[in-house]
């Protein structure tokens, strides 16, 4: 699974734990940025709607939102 491990106080991470850990922090960093982003500039603080097909819709317009709201920069960028 790609959950971090933990150090408890009794018995520190490995070598091995920790490397994972960072392997999975650079991915998390960046799926974490985006969920964030959505959060502050929409006010996306939880579900609006009973139900899974109504939540998916939701996240889907919120995605679109984000990406209509990035693009400009993005293209810009690219020039």
């Amino acid at each position: 699974s790609a959950i971090q491990k933990k150090a408890t106080k009794h018995n520190p991470l490995s070598a091995t734990a920790k490397r994972f850990n960072k392997l999975v922090a650079k991915t998390r960093y960046k799926v974490e940025r985006v969920f964030g982003s959505i959060k502050s500039w929409f006010r996306s603080s939880g579900a609006r709607y009973i139900g899974i097909d109504k939540m998916h819709t939701q996240h889907l317009m919120e995605a679109i939102a984000y990406n209509l709201y990035r693009s400009p920069n993005i293209i810009l960028r690219g020039c």
